[in-house]
């Protein structure tokens, strides 16, 4: 099976509930998305608000992707830049697959669907993201066409004695 994937679904109680599960889980599974585990949903629940107050605002859209249940299993969020020399890129941010679904290719699908949507926004002629360094991370954005263009030595500090390259990543779409 494969995932259905929504750009810009309604917040809906179930939706706004299914990231938040989706993004405890995939903290808690070692994922790099922002917390280090053990995490619980009332620790993530705030950065969860962050990115559905910017999309009520306009500077964020949220693709979702589905699983034949019909349970959020995927997502990543698009903001856009308001620096007036840089809006011609968007970042993507917390992009995530359950645990649940790993192996199955739902990652590349995600990124595949994050592409087609990016090629549908006006103006946009590239996605950056960054990545926390250590994980491979970055060879599998790599193989999904994303090109390392920089790296911060030490910058995210997982816990003491654990510092992690930031590894930033270009998808150039013209």
């Amino acid at each position: 099976m494969s995932l259905t994937f929504t750009l810009d679904p309604a917040v809906t109680p179930a939706l706004r509930d299914g990231v938040l599960d989706l993004w405890t889980d995939v903290s808690n599974a070692g994922g790099a998305v922002g917390f280090v585990p053990p995490v619980t949903r009332e620790a993530v629940r705030p950065s969860l608000l962050q990115h559905l107050t910017a999309m009520a605002d306009g500077r964020t859209r949220l693709l979702v992707g589905h699983d034949e249940a019909g349970e959020v299993a995927a997502t990543a969020f698009f903001t856009f830049n308001t620096h007036r020399l840089m809006t011609h890129w968007a970042w993507l941010y917390t992009v995530m697959v359950h645990p649940r679904h790993h192996g199955k290719g739902y990652g590349r699908d995600l990124l595949t669907a994050a592409e087609q949507a990016a090629r549908t926004f006006d103006g946009i002629e590239a996605v950056r993201l960054t990545c926390r360094g250590g994980l491979g991370l970055e060879r599998f954005y790599g193989s999904c066409g994303y090109k390392e263009v920089g790296r911060i030595p030490g910058a995210i500090r997982v816990g003491p004695g654990d510092d992690r390259d930031d590894v930033i990543m270009l998808l150039p779409l013209v």
